[in-house]
C-alpha cells in the first residue's frame, strides 16, 4: 500500500516523542513496537482482495496508540488520544477522517462481537509478535515491562503460566492472513511455553526433593563419622586376618620341616636328647597355629527376627548374621521400617559400629596372645635345642 506524506509525518513525530520522553522503562511498547505493529496492519492490508479506504486510518491510528504510555501508563488512553488529536489537526486532516483515526484508538473498548474489519486489522497488528520467532525475547521485555511500570513481581515462571493461558484461551487472530501466516507460529510458540513449564516443574519436583532429602538426611559431619570409622573397623579387621593368617603360614611350614627332617631321626637312640627340644617346639607352633585360626574364626549367629524385634527396634538389620536365613519379602519390610524412623537408622549404624569394635577387640587380643606364645616358643626351642645339643654331645664323647 501507499504510504502516504502524513503518515511519515506520524513516524517523525512518534519518534521524536518517544525518544523526548527519555522512559528507559518502555523496554516492550516503545518506537520499535510501533514500527512493528504497523508494518503487520500494511501487511494484512496488502493482503485484502478489496482495498480498503480506511487504510490510513488505520495505520495513524496504530502510530498513535501507545503514545499515551509515556505520561500514564495505568491510563495512557486519553493522553493517546491527545496527542493524536493535536496532530491531525495540526495537519488539518478532513474531520471524518480525524474521528475515524481516534475512534481506532479506542477500538479496545468495545466487545469483539461488535468490531469491524478495520478493528479486526488493529487487533491483529498488535498482536502479531505472538505469531513471531521473537515472542519469547519479546514476552520476557513485557514482563519486565511490567514489573517496573507496575511494581508487580512477575516471575519468570509466573510469566510464562499468564502467556500460556492468554495464547490457550484469550487471543484470536481475526483476519485471514493473519490466520494463515502467524497462526502456526503462535501454536509452536504456545508449545515452547508447555514445555518450559513442564521443564520448570520437573526442576521444583527435583529441588524440593533434594531440600527434604537434605532435612531427613543426616548431616555431613554426621556421614564422614560413620563412613570413616566403618571403613578403619574394616580396614584393621582385614590387617588382623592378615596377620593371623602369616603367623598361620609359618607356623604350618615350620611343623611340615619338623615332621620332615627332624622327627625321622628320632628313631635313631643316639638322638634321643632331641626328643624334648622338638616337641617344644611343635607343641609351641602348633598352640600358635591353634590361636591364628580362634582369631580369625567368623561367628555366624542364628539369622532370623521377627517383626517384635523390629518394632521394639531391637535387632541389628545391617549385619548379615542378624537376617541371613530372613525371607527377602520379611527383610524388605524390615529396611522399609527402619527408613522411616531416622533414630533407628542411627541406632544400627551405632550398633554395627560397637559389635564390629567387639569383634576387633577379641581378634587383636587373641592375635597379641599369639605373637607372645610364637616368641616365647622360638626362644625356648632355640634354648632347649642349644641344651640338648650340649648334653647329648657330652654325653657320646663319654
Amino acid at each position: 500500500m501507499e504510504i502516504t506524506d502524513i503518515q511519515k509525518k506520524a513516524e517523525a513525530q512518534v519518534r521524536s516523542h518517544f525518544e523526548k520522553s527519555g522512559d528507559n522503562t518502555l523496554v516492550f511498547h516503545n518506537y520499535q513496537k510501533t514500527i512493528s505493529m504497523v508494518k503487520s496492519a500494511r501487511e494484512i492490508l496488502e493482503a485484502q482482495e478489496t482495498k480498503l479506504e480506511s487504510a490510513e486510518e488505520i495505520c495513524l491510528a496504530l502510530w498513535f496508540l501507545h503514545t499515551g504510555l509515556t505520561a500514564d501508563y495505568k491510563h495512557p488512553q486519553p493522553d493517546s488520544l491527545r496527542f493524536a488529536s493535536s496532530f491531525l489537526k495540526e495537519q488539518k486532516l478532513p474531520p471524518t477522517k480525524q474521528e475515524a483515526v481516534l475512534r481506532l484508538i479506542q477500538f479496545g473498548d468495545t466487545n469483539t462481537s461488535a468490531w469491524n474489519i478495520e478493528e479486526y486489522i488493529m487487533n491483529d497488528a498488535i498482536t502479531a509478535y505472538v505469531g513471531t520467532k521473537q515472542f519469547s525475547v519479546l514476552s520476557e521485555l513485557f514482563r519486565e515491562e511490567t514489573n517496573s511500570k507496575l511494581q508487580k513481581n512477575n516471575t519468570l515462571e509466573d510469566w510464562r503460566e499468564q502467556m500460556e493461558h492468554y495464547l490457550r484461551f484469550e487471543h484470536k487472530f481475526y483476519t485471514d492472513y493473519a490466520r494463515e501466516n502467524w497462526e502456526k507460529r503462535k501454536r509452536k510458540n504456545l508449545k515452547n511455553l508447555i514445555k518450559a513449564k513442564k521443564k520448570w516443574v520437573k526442576k521444583k519436583r527435583k529441588e524440593k526433593l533434594k531440600q527434604k532429602l537434605k532435612a531427613t538426611n543426616p548431616d555431613r559431619g554426621v556421614q564422614t563419622l560413620f563412613r570413616v570409622a566403618l571403613r578403619n573397623h574394616i580396614k584393621l579387621s582385614d590387617i588382623a586376618d592378615t596377620k593371623a593368617n602369616i603367623l598361620l603360614s609359618v607356623n604350618a611350614i615350620i611343623i611340615s620341616l619338623a615332621l620332615s627332617n627332624l622327627i625321622p631321626k628320632l628313631d635313631n637312640p643316639s638322638n634321643t636328647y632331641l626328643i624334648y627340644p622338638t616337641l617344644i617346639f611343635v607343641v609351641f607352633s602348633v598352640i600358635s597355629m591353634i590361636l591364628s585360626i580362634v582369631a580369625t574364626q567368623p561367628n555366624v549367629t542364628k539369622g532370623e527376627f521377627d517383626k517384635k524385634d523390629v518394632k521394639k527396634k531391637a535387632v541389628n538389620l545391617i549385619f548379615f548374621g542378624n537376617f541371613h536365613r530372613m525371607s527377602l519379602k520379611d527383610y524388605e519390610w524390615a529396611i522399609f521400617e527402619m527408613l522411616k524412623d531416622q533414630d533407628y537408622i542411627y541406632s544400627n549404624l551405632i550398633k554395627d559400629l560397637y559389635f564390629l569394635g567387639n569383634v576387633l577387640e577379641r581378634k587383636y587380643r587373641i592375635l597379641r596372645w599369639n605373637y607372645i606364645v610364637f616368641m616365647i616358643g622360638i626362644v625356648v626351642s632355640v634354648i632347649a635345642f642349644f641344651v640338648a645339643f650340649k648334653i647329648g654331645g657330652t654325653d657320646r664323647l663319654l
